[in-house]
């Protein structure tokens, strides 16, 4: 049976993430640095959702239902300020994709998103960042077989969802850093900074 109580904190979050970064978008502030009202919004939900882990488990599917698993898993995606509470959501929805209560590829795209924020390559090609050309591109972990490592977990072929997240990043005015150098040196100040190196 859903828990409706904890379904409608799990949207209250997401909800409070997806509205943040409509306003910075809005505003002109959403790529580039990372904003300090997106750290406070991915900050608290991340402490929210670890109280909730604690008490009551992963929610997964049986808990939340399909929608209350989606946004734990967008809050766990953007809980990149807290890596060892983003490491340990990983686990859980290691644990929730065995068990079939959450869908695979939530698990493959937090495990991306942890193997850039620590600077390693990827293994499903799901997080993308401005390359030496100006182009969003990743660093893949055996190229020749990200689309069989993808199609495993339910994510369409890498090619079509790099133009797609290209699209949408230009739709939305985002671009390459003018200063590709000072760019990474300010990431990888964050990255150290923040615990993920």
């Amino acid at each position: 049976m859903i828990d409706r109580n904890l379904l409608a904190r799990l949207d209250a979050m997401a909800a409070r993430d997806r509205e943040t970064r409509s306003r910075l978008l809005e505003q002109g502030a959403l790529y580039g640095d990372y904003a300090v009202a997106m750290e406070r919004v991915h900050r608290e939900n991340a402490e929210a959702l670890a109280a909730l882990v604690a008490a009551h488990g992963w929610p997964g599917r049986s808990l939340v239902g399909v929608e209350g698993c989606r946004a734990a898993w967008l809050v766990a995606q953007h809980a990149i300020c807290t890596p060892d509470l983003q490491r340990r959501f990983r686990a859980c929805l290691r644990q929730a994709a065995d068990a079939g209560e959450v869908p695979e590829r939530q698990w493959a795209m937090l495990d991306d998103r942890i193997r850039f924020n620590e600077g390693r390559a990827q293994r499903y090609g799901t997080v993308l960042d401005w390359n030496e050309d100006g182009e969003l591109a990743c660093t893949l972990e055996d190229p020749a077989a990200v689309d069989l490592r993808r199609r495993s977990v339910g994510l369409p072929p890498f090619a079509e969802a790099l133009a797609a997240h290209r699209a949408e990043v230009a739709a939305e005015g985002g671009g390459p850093p003018e200063d590709l150098a000072d760019y990474r040196r300010r990431a990888e100040l964050w990255a150290r900074r923040t615990g993920w190196r």
